[in-house]
């Protein structure tokens, strides 16, 4: 899990330093509405819609912001209807990658998307080529310094945690949840003051590819590019690059 866990958290770090320009608050805006239209706009009523108004408050977004993206969602005001794909493809090295985008333009993005990977050295996969990779689970970090890996342990499987992971070269503890149970979960490790520091429903890999120097600045550019896209929400990856090379980037 080492891989996935340093790159989330460089994610989380930089989502907060990038809501500064704009595009993070943006990003959120389109996964409110459409988390909206599709489970109403009641955050108590729809888990979907609560996850991401949380994150949207971690780094700052006014509420203004987000109660007009929930009413575009709904429809009290005019909005653009977004689609949701979810795209397969390579990386260097021969990484898996799933990328979810939402669009109003299915053939403009999936034509940018092409250009970015075939100019960092990857490529398109068809419809199910890397999607057995992955799994989609409840994912919280919590950092090493809160608390002991016993307390911490214990609370997340007593809260219903399906998995507890310490990778003693990793600043943080990983706890892997069922998706519909990580607000469960994450409740439950607040109200004993554990502090964490990132959670989100993701997709993680079963396994990884270790790269070396080469392939692992590549697949960094090639993430950071996707990432930028408008149309692109979220890119993951089962790369893990040696802590010399991450820590260049990071």
């Amino acid at each position: 899990m080492s891989g996935h866990s340093k790159w989330a958290g460089i994610k989380h770090k930089k989502a907060i330093v990038d809501a500064r320009k704009g595009k993070t608050f943006s990003k959120l805006s389109k996964e409110i509405s459409v988390a909206a239209r599709l489970g109403g706009g009641n955050p108590d009523m729809n888990a979907r819609l609560r996850l991401v108004i949380e994150k949207a408050r971690e780094v700052n977004m006014p509420a203004d912001n987000i109660k007009r993206a929930v009413k575009k969602g709904t429809g009290e005001l005019p909005g653009v209807h977004y689609e949701e794909i979810l795209y397969e493809g390579y990386g260097p090295g021969g990484v898996a990658l799933m990328m979810e985008v939402m669009t109003d333009n299915r053939t403009r993005t999936v034509a940018e998307i092409r250009h970015i990977l075939s100019k960092h050295g990857g490529n398109m996969g068809e419809t199910g080529s890397v999607a057995w990779v992955f799994d989609k689970k409840g994912y919280i970090l919590v950092d090493k310094k809160t608390l002991d890996e016993d307390t911490i342990m214990s609370n997340a499987l007593d809260a219903g945690a399906e998995d507890f992971k310490n990778d003693p070269d990793e600043e943080n503890y990983e706890v892997i949840t069922a998706p519909e149970d990580l607000n469960k979960v994450k409740e439950f490790l607040v109200k004993k003051n554990i502090r964490l520091g990132l959670s989100e429903v993701t997709l993680v890999p079963k396994n990884y590819v270790k790269l070396d120097a080469r392939d692992a600045e590549k697949m960094l550019k090639l993430m950071e590019a996707l990432e930028e896209h408008d149309d692109i929400q979220n890119v993951y990856a089962n790369f893990d690059i040696p802590d010399e090379i991450m820590a260049k980037i990071s």
